[in-house]
């Protein structure tokens, strides 16, 4: 039997994004596909779900306005961007080095890039299970994508 305490739906405010590339819609969509194959999220206090979760970027926080399954409101959850913004910033030049090393790089400098995003990636997830800590309990993997929705959202217009 599935948990009540998971995602059955994920969605970005789109209401300020200009245009995507393929690249990063592809990623979006693959986050959001694997987010909903297996999660675990429970906010706090909550007698359970499934929810769905929409998350958006207001006045430099985080949103994350959850919902139940039926539409109904439950909570909003709002975080800093402030302590995302050098990990996000990190991640998105080590992903520009790999995506431009792809083309002709040596295979050692090619793994190598990949090892740094990799890590790069698992250090910002640890800080948004951190930041989340007492508001919503996520498990790792359930924290990497929604980081990775995270980076979606900041690569605005």
């Amino acid at each position: 039997m599935a948990s009540d305490f998971r995602l059955v739906a994920v969605d970005l405010d789109e209401r300020t994004v200009v245009h995507r590339t393929r690249q990063i819609e592809q990623e979006r969509e693959i986050a959001i596909y694997d987010l909903l194959e297996a999660n675990s999220f429970t906010p706090v206090g909550s007698p359970g779900g499934p929810y769905k979760l929409t998350l958006a970027v207001e006045e430099n926080r985080l949103v994350f306005d959850i919902r139940l399954e039926d539409g109904g409101a439950h909570r909003k959850v709002m975080l800093s961007l402030t302590p995302f913004r050098g990990v996000i910033r990190d991640y998105f030049l080590i992903c520009d080095s790999y995506f431009k090393s792809i083309r002709n790089a040596p295979a050692a400098q090619i793994e190598a890039l990949d090892m740094a995003r990799r890590a790069s990636h698992n250090d910002a997830s640890t800080l948004l299970k951190e930041r989340l800590k007492g508001k919503i309990e996520v498990d790792f993997d359930t924290a990497r994508r929604l980081f990775t929705l995270i980076c979606v959202l900041h690569l605005k217009g």
